[in-house]
C-alpha cells in the first residue's frame, strides 16, 4: 500500500488509509474513497501516483473542514506511528543520537529502503545548524506533500529525544535541477526540551549510567584518568599505504578535484569505464547524479556533503560490449579534502539482487571482502523473494476479497429471485432442509363455460379478460393475508394459513371468496357482453407443503385436502362458494350466513353433505373488498381520512408477513390474530373512548383506500 516511491517520510496509502480508520470509523474512509474516487484496497509494494494521496488529502479537508496544511501535518504525525508499528521503529532510533544526527542520516535511510523498494522517489534533506536553531532543507520533486514533514518531525522529537520543537517554513522556492523543477522549502526548526518529570528521571539516569562507566574506565586506565568526550585522534606523519594497494583496497573510488578532473580512480571501476585511465578526463562525461538531484559540480555536491551520492555511467561514453547492459551505478560518500582541494568518491556498486549482479556481468570477487555490499546483495536477494511471496499472498487476499464479495452479491440475487418465485418463509425452511406440515384452508376457482369463451373469441380478448379478473383476485389476496398458490388456465387456486400459520386462515380464505364473486362481476364476458361467472370451492384440512423441481421449482401443496378443495370448486354452481364440512363447521357462529345444499356424490369422496356460503354479516362487501366507504354527510371524516392517506402512502409496502395494510382497513374482521407491527407503529396512542365500532371501521376504511390507489 505504498504510494509512488513511498517509504518512510513518504506519503504512505497504508498509514493514510489506517490513520482515516482508526480515528474516525470504516464509516468515513468508504465516504471519503467514494468521494475521491479511488479503490478499496492497495497492495504493499505496488506503485501508485501521488494524484490518489492529493484526492485524498482533498476529500479529507472538505469532509472534515480543515485545511489541508492541517491534514497532512496530523497525517505526518500518525505516519511516524505508522512506521513504528510496521516495525521500522529499532531502525529509525539508531539513525542519531539527537534530532540534528537523526535528520542527517535521512538520505542514508532512503538509500538502504531503495535497495528493496527500486521505484522509490524519496525526498533530499540537508541540515545546518546554528546555536539552539536547525535548519531543514528539503528537497522533493513531488508537490505538495511538505506539510507531511513536519508532523513527523514532531513525532520524532517528541518520542525519540523527549523535546518539544516549532517548525516554520522560512523559504520556499523552485530550483530549476537537471531533472527539471524541484521543490526546495526551508524549516527553521527551534527546540526546546521537555523537562517533564519523566524526562528528568531519564537523564538523571543515564547521568548515573554514565558516571557509573567512567569510574570503571578510569580504574582500568589510571594513568589515561580521561573519558570518551575527552579522546583525541592520533594521525601519523605520513600515509603508511602505497598507490597501488589503495587502489585494489578501493577498487571503486575516484579522486576528482574542484574542475571535476579526474586523478585518481580504483582498479575495477577503470575497467568498467576505461576512459577513467586518461588523465584529466571529465568525471561529469562519463557519469550523472542521480540522488541527490543536484547540478553536477563542486558546489552542488558540497552543499549535499552529507548525503550519499548515486553516480550513474552514461550509455554513450561505456565500450561497445557494455552499451547492452544496464548501466552501471555507484552509491557512496563525498570527502572534501582542503589540503588537496579534491573530493574523494568512496563507492561500491549499487546492486539489489544476484540477477543484477549477472546483468552486469560482475562476480562477488569484483567486489572488495571488506565491502558490505557483498552481503547485502546476498541478504536483499532473500528479501526481495519474501517480497515477492508477500506480493503474491496480498494478490491472493484481494481476489478473494473479490470473489467473496461478489460471492455475496450473487447469493443476495439468488435469494432474491427464490423470494420471488416462492415465500419467505418457505425458502428460509427449503434452506434449512425442513418440510412443513400444518392445517389450511384452500380454495379453487374457475370461469363458468371458458372452453365455450375461448372458442369464440381472439386470443387477445381471452387474455384481457384473464388479466382483468386475475388483477383483482391478486388486489384481494394483499387484502385478506392469504396466499396465491398458482393459476392454471381459467382455474385459481389460493391459500390460507400456509406458508403462515395464522387461527383464522378459514374466514379469511371465506372472505376472499366472497370478494371474488363481487369482483367476478366487474369483469365482462366478450361473448355476452355480460359480467363472467364463477365457481368457488373451499376445503380445509392437514397438507404437506414444499418446493418441487430445480429449473422452475414451484410451492406445491400435497394431501387429500388439495383433492377435496378442487372437488368442491368441480360440483360447485355458477356464482356460488361451496363449502366442505369442515368448513362449514370452522365458520359456524362466526358471522357468516350460510346454506345447506345436501348430500351430493363426490368424485372420488363417494356422498358428502355440502353448503353454500352466502354472505358475511358482520361487514360490508366495501369491507369484504377493502375499498372506501364514502359518507357523504361527514366532510370532516373524509379530510382526516385524506390526510391520513397523505402521511401514510410512502410507508406503504405489500407483503405476505403478517397483516398487509388492507386487512389492517378492517382489523375486526381477524381480531383473533395479533395486531401488525405496522398497525401498531402508525396507529397513534388515544385514550380510550366508547364509539361504535361502525365509526371505527369507517375511519379505518377511509385512510385503505388512499393506500391502495
Amino acid at each position: 500500500m505504498r504510494s509512488c516511491g513511498s517509504c518512510c517520510f513518504s506519503c504512505n496509502s497504508a498509514a493514510e488509509i489506517s490513520g482515516l480508520i482508526d480515528r474516525f470509523g470504516e464509516e468515513t474512509w468508504d465516504k471519503l474513497r467514494d468521494a475521491a474516487r479511488v479503490q478499496d484496497t492497495f497492495m504493499t509494494y505496488e506503485v501508485y501516483t501521488d494524484n490518489i494521496t492529493m484526492q485524498l488529502v482533498t476529500e479529507a479537508c472538505k469532509m472534515l473542514e480543515l485545511e489541508q496544511s492541517v491534514v497532512l501535518g496530523q497525517f505526518g504525525e500518525y505516519f511516524f506511528e505508522f512506521c513504528k508499528r510496521a516495525g521500522y521503529d529499532h531502525m529509525l532510533r539508531t539513525l542519531g543520537g539527537n534530532l540534528f544526527e537523526f535528520m542527517e542520516n535521512l538520505d542514508a535511510l532512503h538509500g538502504y529502503l531503495s535497495l528493496s523498494y527500486k521505484e522509490m522517489n524519496a525526498p533530499s534533506f540537508r541540515v545546518e545548524k546554528n546555536n539552539d536553531t536547525l535548519l531543514l532543507h528539503y528537497y522533493s520533486d513531488r508537490r505538495g506533500l511538505y506539510h507531511i514533514v513536519p508532523g513527523i518531525i514532531r513525532a520524532v522529537a517528541k518520542d525519540f529525544f523527549n523535546s518539544k520543537i516549532k517548525m516554520e517554513i522560512v523559504n520556499q522556492i523552485e530550483e530549476v535541477e537537471r531533472m527539471g523543477k524541484k521543490e526546495h522549502i526551508v524549516f527553521l526548526i527551534t527546540q526546546s526540551p521537555d523537562f517533564s518529570e519523566r524526562s528528568l528521571q531519564k537523564k538523571s539516569l543515564n547521568h548515573s549510567e554514565k558516571h557509573h562507566w567512567g569510574t570503571v574506565r578510569n580504574s582500568v586506565h589510571p594513568e589515561e584518568g580521561k573519558t570518551s568526550k575527552g579522546f583525541e585522534p592520533v594521525y601519523p606523519d605520513s600515509l603508511c599505504i602505497d598507490l597501488k594497494t589503495f587502489c585494489n583496497a578501493f577498487p571503486f573510488h575516484i579522486v576528482f578535484d574542484e574542475e571535476l578532473q579526474v586523478r585518481q580512480a580504483g582498479v575495477t571501476v577503470q575497467r568498467i569505464v576505461p576512459g577513467l585511465q586518461t588523465r584529466c578526463s571529465q568525471l561529469d562525461q562519463y557519469f550523472t547524479i542521480q540522488h541527490p538531484q543536484v547540478t553536477f559540480n563542486i558546489c552542488s555536491i558540497r552543499k549535499f556533503i552529507n548525503s550519499h551520492f548515486v553516480l550513474r555511467t552514461q550509455r554513450d561514453r561505456m565500450p561497445v560490449a557494455w552499451r547492452e547492459r544496464p548501466m552501471l551505478e555507484l552509491r557512496g560518500q563525498m570527502l572534501w579534502m582542503p589540503p588537496l582541494r579534491c573530493m574523494l568518491y568512496l563507492a561500491s556498486p549499487l546492486l539489489r539482487s544476484l540477477q543484477e549482479l549477472e546483468e552486469h556481468c560482475m562476480h562477488l570477487s569484483d567486489i572488495a571482502p571488506h565491502d558490505a555490499t557483498r552481503d547485502l546483495i546476498l541478504l536483499n536477494q532473500q528479501r526481495l523473494a519474501e517480497m515477492e511471496l508477500s506480493n503474491q499472498l496480498e494478490r491472493k487476499k484481494e481476489e478473494l476479497q473479490q470473489l467473496s464479495k461478489h460471492l455475496e452479491e450473487e447469493k443476495k440475487k439468488t435469494e432474491n429471485l427464490l423470494y420471488a418465485m416462492l415465500p419467505k418463509h418457505v425458502a428460509n425452511q427449503l434452506k434449512e432442509g425442513k418440510r412443513v406440515e400444518a392445517e389450511c384452508t384452500i380454495l379453487f376457482s374457475d370461469v363458468v363455460t371458458f372452453t365455450n369463451i375461448c372458442s369464440d373469441c381472439e386470443p387477445i380478448q381471452i387474455v384481457s379478460m384473464l388479466n382483468s379478473m386475475y388483477l383483482k383476485f391478486d388486489r384481494l389476496t394483499t387484502v385478506h393475508s392469504v396466499y396465491k398458490v398458482e393459476t392454471i388456465g381459467d382455474a385459481y387456486m389460493v391459500v390460507g394459513g400456509v406458508p403462515i400459520p395464522m387461527s383464522s386462515h378459514t374466514e379469511r380464505v371465506a372472505n376472499f371468496a366472497l370478494g371474488m364473486i363481487i369482483a367476478a362481476k366487474e369483469v365482462t364476458n366478450p361473448v355476452t357482453g355480460g359480467p363472467i361467472q364463477i365457481r368457488v370451492g373451499l376445503h380445509s384440512g392437514p397438507v404437506l407443503a414444499g418446493v418441487v423441481g430445480e429449473k422452475m421449482p414451484r410451492y406445491c401443496l400435497f394431501g387429500d385436502t388439495v383433492n377435496t378443495a378442487s372437488r368442491m370448486e368441480s360440483h360447485g354452481l355458477p356464482d356460488k362458494i361451496h363449502l366442505s364440512p369442515t368448513v362449514h363447521h370452522a365458520l359456524r357462529n362466526k358471522g357468516y350466513q350460510m346454506e345447506e345444499r345436501g348430500e351430493i356424490e363426490v368424485k372420488g369422496k363417494g356422498r358428502m353433505r355440502t353448503y353454500f356460503l352466502q354472505r358475511n354479516l358482520k361487514v360490508t362487501e366495501s369491507e369484504i373488498m377493502g375499498l372506501l366507504v364514502h359518507h357523504a354527510d361527514n366532510d370532516r371524516n373524509m379530510n382526516h381520512s385524506t390526510r391520513d392517506c397523505a402521511s401514510q402512502l410512502p410507508h406503504y409496502r405489500p407483503a405476505l408477513k403478517g397483516k398487509p395494510r388492507d386487512s389492517e382497513s378492517y382489523g375486526s374482521l381477524y381480531s383473533e390474530d395479533e395486531p401488525s407491527e405496522l398497525t401498531k407503529d402508525s396507529t397513534p396512542n388515544k385514550p380510550e373512548n366508547k364509539k361504535p365500532s361502525a365509526d371505527k371501521r369507517s375511519r379505518h376504511v377511509h385512510t385503505r383506500f388512499c393506500l391502495l390507489f
